[in-house]
């Protein structure tokens, strides 16, 4: 799944991982060969104009310069770590319980799904003391991703830049047709297109915009802003040319923390009986988060606890697991990195509201390995396992994103000033 080169050694050089071997620069050393001896800067502008013109709007996160060539099996070893890690928590009825204290009691919606729909596990490549690379668990969130971005990065790696017919950024023997309509199926399921939409809040201001885009074009269905819906007895409502229109499921994309922080009242109460669907409930959000790290025992899961769970004592005395170097403090409900803390002082820890602590975790630190060569040294990257869970169905594995990165974090807001870094893809041979 990744094009890790793993360890700086020479390029040909192996190490052995299960029943397949890690090459030290570069997962598929022929293929990012090819790629690196045919980059250009210019090419690389070019590339990202025709990938704004692809999208109908211009990306404002940063997209790496490259692709990256992953070995098949190293995605089935990524991917089966992703379901064990869901299998594990979905199996256990004491963290089932528990994860009822995970959902906020003013945004806990009714008519939950047994299953999420979207799940989404990120984790980075270390070298552990025997020199073999190990996948570790960044975190894991019940969420959608860019689902419909991803295919299209990737057609346009290939196009652009004449690479091989036979790469392919699907999983588990998927293609462009079969994809397609399986997000129709857990989108749309059914409906008529006007009645399902996208709900986000003030869409066009998203980072995340050219998924969007994308997603109304594959699958025909509007892009609908949260503060544009009505409520009617049971029911909600957009306009769509001027016509009342009944929303009877909803892609959800909207984060409850942004409607917190900017105030926002939405139009409906998310505790309502409503007569609506949703395509990936919100209640996900919070139950599968790194609120379930703890819980989890697993030899790729770095040891994490609860931040309210290590102060003892009637005076409350903060005891860390681990050296501070080696811990980060980490909120449970944020995304792209926001609010992480590398190596928290006594300061930073005892400022959080002793009824907040619960909502942080203390995290033993992964040290990535350096894995993708590049024009600028070799460079770390996390991967994402993409997977989409049907109604009575198995979780199914669907795509690979890659954040690529020099820096402490790989979100691509830390990486904006580097060049060979930021979002990127991965791509299989499919007959290899």
């Amino acid at each position: 799944m990744f094009d890790f080169g793993f360890v700086l050694t020479s390029e040909h050089e192996t190490l052995k991982h299960g029943n397949f071997a890690l090459y030290s620069s570069g997962m598929v050393p022929e293929l990012r060969k090819q790629f690196n001896a045919q980059f250009s800067m210019e090419k690389y502008r070019e590339f990202l104009r025709r990938m704004d013109q692809r999208c109908g709007t211009e990306i404002h996160f940063r997209v790496s310069e490259t692709p990256c060539f992953f070995p098949s099996e190293l995605a089935s070893k990524l991917t089966l770590y992703g379901n064990e890690l869901v299998e594990q928590l979905l199996g256990n009825p004491a963290y089932r319980k528990a994860s009822d204290a995970a959902i906020p009691k003013d945004w806990n919606v009714p008519s939950e799904t047994a299953d999420p729909m979207w799940m989404c596990v990120d984790f980075g490549l270390v070298r552990e003391p025997d020199g073999t690379i190990e996948p570790k668990l960044v975190e894991l969130q019940a969420f959608p991703s860019l689902y419909a971005y991803q295919p299209q990065l990737a057609e346009e790696f290939i196009e652009y830049y004449n690479l091989s017919s036979t790469l392919t950024p699907f999983l588990d023997g998927l293609e462009t047709l079969s994809y397609t309509k399986l997000l129709e199926r857990a989108i749309v399921a059914g409906h008529s297109r006007e009645n399902v939409v996208l709900l986000e809040i003030d869409p066009v201001e998203q980072k995340t915009l050219p998924d969007f885009l994308l997603t109304q074009r594959m699958l025909d269905i509007p892009i609908v802003n949260l503060r544009n819906v009505t409520k009617e007895g049971r029911r909600i409502f957009y306009k769509i040319n001027g016509k009342h229109t009944h929303i009877a499921r909803i892609y959800n994309r909207c984060i409850v923390d942004e409607l917190i922080k900017k105030q926002i009242t939405p139009p409906f109460d998310y505790r309502d009986e409503l007569d609506v669907e949703w395509a990936g409930h919100p209640n996900w959000y919070y139950r599968i988060s790194k609120f379930s790290i703890p819980w989890l025992k697993h030899k790729c899961v770095p040891r994490t606890w609860y931040l309210d769970q290590l102060y003892t004592g009637k005076l409350e005395t903060l005891e860390l697991p681990l050296a501070r170097e080696e811990l980060l403090l980490k909120p449970l409900y944020s995304f792209a990195g926001a609010g992480i803390v590398f190596a928290p002082d006594d300061a930073q820890l005892n400022a959080i509201p002793v009824t907040a602590r619960h909502d942080y975790i203390l995290q033993e630190r992964v040290h990535f390995t350096p894995v993708i060569e590049t024009p600028h040294g070799l460079t770390q990257a996390e991967i994402r396992v993409m997977y989409v869970w049907l109604p009575g169905e198995k979780m199914k594995p669907v795509l690979l994103l890659v954040r690529m990165g020099r820096g402490k974090m790989m979100g691509v807001d830390h990486n904006r000033n580097l060049e060979w870094v930021g979002g990127s893809v991965g791509l299989m041979d499919t007959q290899k």
